[in-house]
């Protein structure tokens, strides 16, 4: 039996269908908003692994590309492994469902959602967050939803919920919120240097169409009425964690006298071995759970310092920010780079300046599109100590990627003003904590220093909570362990005027506006704090790009004199790159961008180019050179492809009685146009241009 249920969210109408499709998953949905269809299964195993001890949460994205009536493209005509959108999605979807499971469930639950169609008007990210909290919600799993989302975007004033694709093209702030009907639990977006302000009241508007949404989706539930699935708890051997307090707890206290982060975890891992060492005969079962009580306990201790004494992991205060250093252009041969070091975080900004034809150009179920800036973070293991996989990038940098590439967008030039195209990579050198957050600091850095004409530097600053009951700390510029511990990582970016990008995850049920303020009033002391010290280093971009970079410039012909500029087959444009050694892209506006290794060549190219485009204005001086010697005259080329014939009486003032007399092959002459016939044969002058 089809079960259904609507609410009207913006301008459309957001659908819930279940009972017909998918009906061996535990929970499955097809959720609907304008002519987007989003399908969502969400199953969970009955049996929990030997020796699990935490709760394996799988969310998979995927857009069908028959959604938007495509085939795709490639010689494999089917969809393979997923794009980044879909991988940054399923980060966005999996983010607000994952606090809300008991902390004593770790049976493994997997959320498969598809696109089954895309109108491309309307965004289908929030439609897949929905689908997956309702699929949850009703299948009968111990889910503490359910979840709603939506987005918010701002065009001329105006706020608006769930834009278009086109309206969100025009708005100064887009905000991805989720929640549940008590809390938001979820952050994600965007924006062009807007304030705190605008953006908690962003946030507020969303909240009021996600207690909508959420109310929707437990009518749902109960229409469903499906049995809970049984689970077995997991259980914390409590007679083993006394035993460990009894012996090791002031080993444990005493890690607070440990500063450094590998000097504190090594001093943790050896109490830890020690336990397993002395307790394994004694709880043969389950001293495998020695490790999660141990970094239990720390955390406890971790925790109350910081409520009771605002005394952290390290010693700083409560706002206090790492130290930081700089160093910047330390690699001679790429345009731009920079070193930004916070404690023991510390990434590689590397800027890299590239032609129009190096855009990365993208065709999914959206439609068409290009991306003239792009950020690339990489996360390899001897960032924190360690041996593990390297080379293929994973879920993890591609969302940090994405977070410092929104953070930098606001800031990167017009592509009209400044045509290049802009690769930046961070490479995070070290690691404890917010590394995404040194990666918008070192980008904007390391664009400065490339002499990126950005609008102003950028900087980010991770922020942390601690919360027992009304009683928290809000922390600034957080640790890993803090991160690990806490119960909020807040990632705020920006300018010295204003927000570009943010993201919120609350591992909590949730926080209120207030303490939401209060997080954004200390991340601004922090940003301008950091802003304060890169703007000693750097204070503007640099004047001269790199020698190293290429050399762009574009200019505009007649969209009429395109076809002389490319000529039949390409021959014309060919011949122009081989000659020159530039690269050529025509843009069907009439732009010309022309790309090359030194001023010289870029000039050969454009004057090769507004020769065959420009018309041939009669009295105007050229300078041209003689081609071709004959009885009567000269032949000059005043232009590319344009050449005119000066009589051998119009060479001198004086009467010539042979035309070598006056001019060779080879020589430059000025002379002066005096006449253009219907044939577009172009008579010439030198005596007149004298």
């Amino acid at each position: 039996m089809s079960i259904e249920f609507n609410v009207e969210v913006g301008k459309e109408k957001l659908s819930f269908n279940t009972g017909y499709l998918a009906k061996q998953a535990d929970g499955a949905v097809a959720v609907s908003y304008g002519e987007v269809i989003v399908f969502a299964s969400a199953v969970m195993s009955r049996e929990v692994k030997e020796g699990q001890d935490f709760f394996p949460l799988t969310v998979d994205y995927r857009e069908k590309s028959y959604a938007a009536g495509k085939i795709p493209g490639g010689f494999i005509k089917r969809e393979s492994r997923p794009s980044d959108k879909e991988v940054l999605t399923s980060r966005l979807t999996d983010r607000p469902i994952r606090p809300l499971f008991p902390a004593d469930f770790i049976n493994e639950v997997q959320v498969i959602i598809y696109v089954l169609s895309a109108d491309q008007k309307n965004q289908h990210d929030i439609v897949a967050i929905n689908a997956a909290s309702a699929a949850l919600t009703i299948s009968g799993m111990p889910f503490n939803g359910p979840v709603g989302a939506v987005r918010v975007g701002r065009v001329k004033g105006q706020w608006i919920v769930n834009p278009t694709f086109a309206e969100d093209d025009e708005s100064d702030i887009d905000v991805v919120v989720a929640g549940t009907k008590s809390a938001v639990t979820m952050i994600e977006g965007s924006a062009k240097n807007i304030s705190e302000d605008d953006m908690i009241a962003a946030v507020e508007i969303a909240h009021e169409q996600i207690k909508r949404i959420c109310a929707v989706q437990e009518e749902l539930k109960k229409a469903v009425n499906k049995t809970p699935l049984s689970y077995t708890p997991f259980v914390s051997d409590a007679k083993l964690k006394e035993e460990i307090k009894s012996r090791y707890l002031n080993d444990i206290d005493n890690l607070v006298q440990l500063r450094i982060k590998h000097e504190r975890e090594n001093a943790k891992v050896s109490i830890i071995e020690k336990a397993k060492q002395e307790l394994a005969e004694q709880f043969p079962d389950t001293i495998g759970q020695a490790a999660g009580i141990i970094d239990e306990l720390d955390g406890e201790f971790v925790r109350k310092r910081i409520l009771e004494k605002g005394e952290r992991a390290d010693g700083r205060g409560l706002k206090e920010i790492r130290p930081i250093d700089i160093m910047v252009g330390i690699l001679p041969r790429a345009h731009g780079s920079a070193v930004f070091t916070r404690g023991e975080t510390q990434s590689l900004g590397v800027t890299t300046l590239g032609s129009v034809d190096d855009v990365q150009r993208m065709d999914d179920i959206e439609g068409e599109g290009e991306k003239h800036f792009m950020l690339h973070y990489h996360f390899p293991p001897f960032s924190v100590g360690e041996t593990g996989r390297h080379g293929g990038v994973g879920r993890r940098e591609i969302g940090h990627g994405m977070l410092a590439e929104r953070a930098l967008q606001y800031v990167i030039p017009d592509k009209n003003d400044f045509p290049y195209t802009i690769r930046q990579v961070s490479e995070i050198l070290e690691s404890n904590g917010s590394s995404s957050m040194a990666s918008v600091c070192s980008g904007s850095l390391s664009l400065f220093n490339a002499g990126v004409p950005c609008k102003a530097a950028v900087a980010g600053i991770a922020m942390g909570l601690v919360m027992e009951g009304d009683k928290y700390a809000i922390l600034s510029d957080i640790l890993g362990l803090e991160d690990h511990l806490g119960d909020m990582d807040f990632k705020v970016t920006g300018t010295e005027t204003g927000v570009t990008a943010f993201q919120m995850d609350i591992k909590i049920q949730g926080i209120t506006p207030e303490i939401m303020k209060v997080a954004l009033q200390q991340a601004k002391e922090g940003r301008l704090h950091i802003l304060g010290i890169m703007n000693q280093i750097m204070p503007k971009p640099e004047k001269k790009l790199s020698p190293y970079a290429p050399l762009i410039k574009t200019i505009m012909i007649n969209p009429e004199k395109i076809g002389a500029v490319i000529g039949p087959g390409g021959k014309v444009i060919r011949q122009i790159i081989e000659e020159t050694g530039t690269d050529i892209n025509v843009e069907d506006d009439g732009s010309v961008t022309l790309t090359g290794p030194d001023q010289e060549s870029v000039a050969k190219a454009e004057d090769f180019i507004m020769g065959l485009t420009e018309e041939v204005e009669i009295n105007k001086v050229y300078e041209g050179t003689v081609r071709r010697i004959f009885e009567f005259g000269a032949m000059v080329e005043i232009m590319p492809g344009k050449e005119g014939l000066i009589h051998i009486s119009k060479l001198d003032a004086k009467r010539v009685n042979k035309v070598e007399d006056v001019v060779n092959i080879g020589d430059r002459v000025k002379v002066r146009v005096i006449k253009v016939d219907d044939r577009g044969r172009i008579d010439l002058s030198r005596k007149d241009a004298m």
